[in-house]
């Protein structure tokens, strides 16, 4: 290399210091070379990396989208067994992961026994929507409302609530698994009436629509909200063998992680 080079690069990486724009240089030296080899013109040089860049950026908002939002990075489309002993409507589920119910401000209910995959493409929709630009919050439906009536203690039910008003896609995982108390009922009602036709929510449950009733504490309130969810809803519901069978750690692999295939 010579000197001339040397002082050129040098002041390269202050230039794009400057500009936020120092992570090019990690493609910057294979992009100068592919350029010069191809005798690229200036302007498709200009493009190449600053495609780079936007590209570089776009994973990295998504990547942060994802995490902001408590999704499993292993719970991705991409990564699904599909020699898993499961049944459901695979087009149903390309319909789904075209996004077309989020743009719709429809709604979706996963249903089926316990370990037959159901959170896991709950996240897998919520990891589609993140890469297109979408915020996203998942959470455990207990967790959820016990939050909720720890947030009208301290008075901040408001902003929890807005919190989970805001956000473009609700993920609400195990939702209706055990009986609520007024409160809850109450909470869960407020949110799944303001929710209705503003935005969408995906909900995981062991239980049918038609079995959510029953863990209400006020039957009228809950008919209501329950009514609105499923005119707005696609039900994609799975059956057959558990799926977390195939997450299960390998011999050898010195790996015990958590399984979430609920």
């Amino acid at each position: 290399m010579t000197q001339t080079q040397t002082t050129l690069s040098s002041e390269l990486k202050v230039a794009l210091k400057r500009l936020k724009l120092s992570k090019m240089l990690d493609t910057l030296p294979e992009r100068l070379s592919l350029a010069k080899s191809q005798k690229m013109p200036y302007q498709d040089f200009m493009l190449l990396i600053l495609s780079d860049e936007a590209s570089r950026r776009d994973s990295q908002s998504t990547i942060v989208r994802a995490q902001r939002g408590h999704l499993d990075p292993t719970m991705m489309l991409e990564l699904w067994d599909e020699t898993a002993a499961v049944r459901f409507d695979k087009s149903l589920l390309g319909e789904l992961s075209s996004l077309r119910f989020l743009e719709s401000h429809a709604h979706v209910a996963i249903v089926g026994p316990v370990g037959v995959g159901k959170t896991f493409l709950a996240h897998a929709l919520g990891h589609i929507a993140c890469r297109r630009g979408h915020s996203v919050l998942c959470l455990r439906g207990d967790k959820m409302l016990k939050e909720l009536k720890h947030a009208r203690l301290d008075n901040s039910y408001e902003v929890e609530l807005r919190r989970l008003l805001a956000v473009d896609l609700l993920i609400v995982d195990d939702f209706a698994i055990d009986s609520m108390d007024t409160i809850e009922s109450r909470d869960c009602y407020d949110l799944l009436i303001e929710r209705h036709r503003s935005g969408s929510i995906i909900v995981t449950s062991n239980r049918g629509p038609d079995e959510w009733l029953a863990t209400f504490a006020d039957p009228m309130r809950a008919q209501s909200a329950i009514d609105r969810f499923t005119s707005n809803s696609y039900d994609l519901v799975i059956e057959g063998e558990s799926y977390r069978q195939r997450q299960k750690p390998k011999t050898g692999t010195g790996q015990n992680s958590e399984e979430k295939a609920n």
